[in-house]
């Protein structure tokens, strides 16, 4: 059973997420809240497993709150995906940025939330092509593209060309094609690369990859 909180100020998307949550085999709501100091006392309370957290919200917003999340090893396995109206909302990137699972629409369509929400319990991001191409813009046009990751140094070197390729957004499996190698050998080196960056998921570690200067040859 997957846990699911919901941190969001409007009560017609608190309700309305709510409700596909409960009607939902293998979901569990265990609660929600309408602004963010709420929200963090609702996580503390019940640490679910992930949390569908609005960015924008009075009180205590959705990147302080992520802040305080990060930033409390009790609360080391919550996985916090932000709800944003705009798919290029300037804080989707700071939230990526510091460690935020990836992000939702709320006008997604309900499958492929309830989805959203399957892949981050199971370890895995919610990073659209579109979200990557930003991250990347932002990067390049500022002092941080140039900043590497203090372990950096710690990756071997396929390690680092392969975390090269994460950076683009692209799956495993592609970039396996890309190179000419098995989907598993690469699904092991992201791994590792995951260990050494200290990395939460794949999403924090394409920010890693692109913070540091890395890019795909190819």
């Amino acid at each position: 059973m997957i846990r699911v909180a919901l941190v969001d100020d409007q009560p017609l998307v608190r309700m309305g997420l709510a409700t596909l949550i409960d009607a939902e085999d293998g979901l569990e709501l265990v609660g929600s809240a309408a602004d963010g100091r709420e929200g963090l006392a609702l996580i503390r309370r019940t640490t679910p497993d992930v949390v569908l957290c609005d960015i924008r919200m009075p009180v205590l917003d959705g990147l302080a709150l992520l802040a305080e999340v990060n930033g409390d090893a009790a609360l080391d396995g919550v996985r916090i995906v932000m709800l944003t109206t705009f798919e290029l909302d300037e804080y989707v990137f700071e939230a990526l940025r510091h460690g935020a699972s990836g992000f939702l629409l709320k006008d997604a369509e309900p499958a492929a939330l309830l989805d959203g929400i399957r892949v981050v319990a199971a370890g895995g991001s919610l990073l659209a092509p579109s979200v990557t191409r930003t991250v990347i813009e932002r990067f390049s046009g500022s002092s941080a593209a140039a900043r590497p990751h203090p372990r950096l140094d710690d990756l071997t070197e396929r390690e680092r060309e392969i975390l090269g390729w994460v950076a683009t957004g692209r799956s495993n499996s592609e970039i396996a094609d890309a190179l000419v190698v098995s989907p598993d050998t690469v699904r092991t080196h992201v791994s590792r690369a995951m260990v050494k960056l200290h990395a939460r998921d794949r999403a924090q570690l394409v920010v890693f990859a692109i913070e540091s200067g890395l890019r795909a040859d190819g």
